[in-house]
């Protein structure tokens, strides 16, 4: 039960993220479901693998690093998905930060942040 409010969570932060930063766009709430979902896929499958080939650079900036490899998700979702865009590699990193505040927010807010 947790993990669907989850997913609905992260859809809505979507559609916040949109309000703040118009340079991105989601078509509709059915679309922000399939973005999030994809979107924990690609966090869960293909991130991890990500931070391990760019270790000694993440290592050498401290960790920073990290943020890049979100923007590379966040786009490369945004590649995949229709009704989902995203201008460039530099807005999609704002992008994914802002989005991981929000949801991080809302989670901790309406499920209590137990994990």
């Amino acid at each position: 039960m947790r993990l669907l409010a989850v997913w609905l969570i992260n859809a809505v932060s979507l559609l916040l993220l949109t309000h703040l930063m118009p340079s991105v766009h989601v078509a509709s709430f059915t679309n922000a479901l399939v973005i999030a979902l994809v979107l924990g896929l690609v966090n869960v499958l293909l991130r991890p693998v990500l931070l391990l080939l760019t270790l000694p650079v993440n290592i050498l900036t401290l960790g920073l690093f990290t943020f890049v490899i979100n923007g590379i998700c966040f786009w490369l979702v945004a590649e995949v998905v229709k009704g989902f865009s995203v201008p460039g590699i530099g807005t999609a990193i704002l992008a994914a930060l802002i989005y991981s505040v929000i949801s991080w927010l809302a989670t901790s807010i309406l499920l209590g942040g137990e994990d």
